[in-house]
């Protein structure tokens, strides 16, 4: 029997420190996110960051706390209610981090009988620090809880034509109405390490400008290029024209050299350039979260105005759109029902 499990990023229990410290833990000691040697990982995580760190990202997570709970975790429910009612298999939801973990999620399915799980990272492009750690742990729960299950994994969907035009759509429908002089793309930034570690040739990825437009083998894991791929394909949808767009990664971490440019130095140099009017889309998440409501919505809309800004528009990420709901529905039953997935 074939069964899906929906894979998203993950959210602390609560907003108080007491709870954002072991969710940050989990998060940061991860070798595909800080990729350290264990020891050098922990002394930096547990000997200097969650010192302080907890009690300034549980002040950022109170000012986007819903009643429900986590922004994250509701809309991840919303969207996996929508699904589970009209696929044709089961569906499960799960996060990486904190709960309802992956083992749950590969529980839930057992207990109905599942063995062949669609893995689907909900993750438009591939990373390390996002898909590929799903992937690994995913794979190592069901060696030691789940032997008889097999796995399919969804590969990146960031130039499926169906997500474009989901995405497309998105942002049209947002725009409406709001005279903007520019659209910024905002996507998670990763350190460039990141992405030559991820390069299959390992000689390609020399994040030249060039690298990410010359077709390679490296393009199927390389977060870079499919970030601006999605940007390409919907920038061709919507018809833009070139001044009326950019791209940009937000949510670096000091010490490393992140993906450039940065969205928070770009966004405050604008005004100055005669931008007075911006809308912001962030397509490397599907589900508003810290960074788009937090950081975007809130930090960044602040600091657009305050440097001479008017008017800023965070638009939402697909959530629970029907449309993006209806399309996750095709993707998994055309898998159910075929020998290879076509997602």
């Amino acid at each position: 029997m074939k069964g899906v499990l929906l894979v998203n990023l993950g959210s602390p229990k609560s907003p108080e420190p007491k709870d954002v410290k072991p969710y940050l833990d989990e998060f940061l000691m991860d070798k595909y996110v800080i990729d350290v040697p264990f020891l050098l990982r922990a002394l930096l995580v547990r000997g200097i960051i969650l010192r302080k760190r907890p009690e300034k990202s549980a002040e950022a997570y109170k000012k986007i706390w819903w009643e429900e709970g986590s922004p994250l975790i509701v809309l991840s429910k919303r969207m996996h209610e929508k699904v589970k009612a009209k696929a044709e298999v089961p569906v499960a939801l799960a996060m990486r981090y904190g709960t309802p973990s992956i083992e749950s999620g590969l529980q839930e399915l057992a207990d109905k009988g599942v063995t062949e799980v669609l893995l689907f990272p909900l993750y438009p492009q591939y990373a390390m620090a996002s898909t590929l750690t799903i992937l690994v742990l995913a794979e190592e729960i069901r060696k030691k809880k789940f032997p008889q299950m097999t796995f399919t994994d969804v590969p990146a969907f960031y130039n499926k034509p169906d997500y474009i035009k989901n995405l497309s759509d998105s942002i049209q429908k947002h725009l409406k109405g709001f005279d903007y002089d520019l659209l910024l793309f905002s996507y998670h930034g990763i350190p460039e390490r990141h992405v030559r570690k991820t390069d299959v040739t390992k000689s390609h990825c020399k994040i030249d400008g060039s690298c990410c437009s010359t077709p390679s083998a490296a393009h199927q894991f390389c977060y870079r290029h499919q970030c601006y791929e999605t940007t390409r394909l919907v920038v061709e949808q919507l018809g833009l024209p070139k001044e009326k767009y950019r791209q940009t990664f937000q949510s670096r971490l000091a010490g490393d050299k992140w993906l450039e440019p940065y969205t928070d130095i770009e966004i405050n140099k604008m005004p100055g350039e005669g931008i007075k009017n911006l809308a912001v889309v962030t397509p490397a998440f599907v589900a508003d979260c810290l960074e788009t409501l937090e950081e975007i919505a809130m930090q960044a809309n602040e600091d657009f105005k305050a440097n001479g800004g008017e008017n800023f528009l965070a638009i939402p990420c697909l959530n629970d759109d029907e449309n993006w709901i209806e399309t996750l529905v095709k993707w998994i039953d055309e898998w159910a029902f075929a020998e290879k997935t076509v997602v």
